[in-house]
């Protein structure tokens, strides 16, 4: 049995899929929703929500905290349906104050934004886990210049919360290399990206690596194979060293899923 996570949250880290296509039905996404539902299925009905989104950066960690948060349609060139999409579930400001009091416990200044509505890496994958939309949920911003090492310290600092009931979401994508999406594929890119998802699945997964070697694995993503090819730029990735930097320890479940043709995963720790 797996060691109890010391924050008794559920964490997963998500490869999101491409903008609104996952609730669409897009054949292209079917492995990564139905890895979603089974998430959904598996672990308990969570109290609370925290997703860290790929696709929000500031200066300092920042949490939303509106009440009734709005809806941000942060993609372009899709129907106009695409940007009518609702997902109407409620904030929590007491839980963002109490990210906001674990951040800066640990000496990391954080910030609550009461302004900011969810992003697309919140809304699309839990209208697929929770279509309902009746569940409270946050945001938490990544932090400009991408270190890694500050985003491992903010998922142990997040470590302390009290996550009783609380699903952790990093929501990003395994892959994100955009031009290789719409590029041909060659057995060199397809070798490329195997080589990557390879390496993140053995650094995530494995019982035999002391966690100070783990820790240093992700920090040092880069010297990964093929690195820079799955991640010209690694917001996409952080959200998986959050989690990781909560968990402390190795992932319970991966989740191999093939997105939009790449090769691509998803992991959960489990309280």
């Amino acid at each position: 049995m797996a060691e109890t996570l010391m924050n008794n949250a559920n964490i997963v880290f998500i490869s999101h899929g491409g903008g609104p296509l996952p609730v669409w039905g897009d054949s292209g996404h079917t492995e990564m929703v139905s890895a979603l539902r089974h998430l959904a299925d598996a672990l308990p009905r969570p109290k609370a929500i925290l997703v860290i989104s790929a696709h929000w950066e500031e200066a300092y960690p920042t949490v939303t905290s509106a009440i009734k948060p709005g809806m941000m349609y942060d993609y372009s060139g899709f129907p106009d349906a695409a940007y009518q999409l609702q997902y109407p579930s409620p904030g929590d400001p007491a839980l963002a104050k109490k990210v906001v009091s674990a951040l800066e416990q640990a000496g990391i200044r954080a910030e609550t934004n009461p302004d900011r509505p969810y992003d697309h890496g919140l809304y699309i994958p839990l209208m697929l886990m929770y279509p309902e939309a009746d569940i409270p949920a946050i945001q938490l911003s990544l932090v400009k210049g991408l270190d890694p090492e500050q985003h491992l310290r903010i998922g142990e600092a997040i470590r302390e919360l009290d996550g009783e009931g609380l699903l952790i979401i990093g929501s990003g994508f395994s892959f994100h290399n955009m031009r290789a999406f719409f590029s041909p594929e060659s057995e060199e890119m397809r070798a490329a990206n195997a080589a990557f998802q390879s390496w993140l699945e053995s650094t995530c997964m494995s019982t035999t690596l002391r966690e100070e070697d783990r820790r240093s694995l992700l920090q040092h993503w880069t010297d990964a194979p093929s690195a820079r090819y799955c991640h010209p730029r690694e917001e996409h990735l952080l959200p998986l060293h959050v989690c990781y930097g909560i968990a402390g320890r190795a992932a319970d479940e991966h989740m191999a899923t093939t997105i939009l043709g790449k090769t691509s995963g998803m992991y959960a720790w489990t309280a």
